[in-house]
């Protein structure tokens, strides 16, 4: 999974941000996004597709690789900049303020010179490429969605304890049954997505 990663490092990009998202299909709460700054030529053993691993795996790896990292910086957009913008561009701007946010051990601000990002382009004059898998076939997007991942699954605790009822902390804010059936009798709250429950509602918009 490192091929990607040692091409552009021989061409003599050192610090090359890579990029990944998670949440961009939930009901509820934020999309988020995580740039990381891998060392050259290290690989964590078992990092893939977060998606790939279990709850337990990816909590171990993901102390791990904040561990070994460089540098990372997380960013976070919420459901009513959702709402205003689409997901896709909320995606952008998650990726976007993640690279912004980019920062070493100590605190300090790095600057990449270069993005790999999961299938995706940020508005961001930085040298920049999509891969398209790119949690499957790149090292260093594989553990940015593992940390994404990971962090975006705390916040669910957090939401969890905020809406008992919807029971958050389970499903994470994805639309499964329960989670419909919890909307049906509590109603939507300010988390929710309302342009992705207008089809549910039949073109209503609902919030509190």
């Amino acid at each position: 999974m490192l091929h990607i990663e040692n091409e552009l490092h021989s061409k003599g990009y050192k610090y090359i941000a890579c990029i990944d998202e998670v949440g961009r299909g939930c009901l509820f709460g934020d999309v988020v996004a995580c740039s990381i700054i891998m060392p050259e030529g290290i690989t964590i053993e078992g990092v893939k597709d977060s998606k790939k691993l279990s709850e337990k795996k990816r909590e171990s790896l993901y102390q791990l690789i904040l561990d070994s990292c460089i540098g990372y910086g997380i960013g976070r957009v919420d459901a009513s900049i959702i709402d205003q913008i689409n997901i896709k561009e909320a995606t952008r701007l998650a990726m976007k303020q993640s690279i912004e946010n980019l920062h070493d051990k100590v605190g300090i601000k790095l600057l990449p010179d270069f993005l790999l990002i999961d299938a995706e382009k940020v508005y961001l004059d930085f040298p920049q490429e999509g891969i398209i898998k790119g949690d499957d076939r790149a090292h260093g997007i594989a553990c940015a969605s593992i940390v994404a991942k990971v962090y975006r699954d705390k916040l669910c605790l957090e939401w969890g304890k905020q809406f008992p009822g919807y029971k958050i902390e389970k499903h994470k804010g994805y639309g499964t049954k329960a989670h419909y059936e919890a909307i049906e009798e509590f109603g939507v709250t300010r988390l929710h997505r309302n342009t992705f429950l207008k089809k549910y509602f039949g073109g209503k918009e609902y919030g509190k």
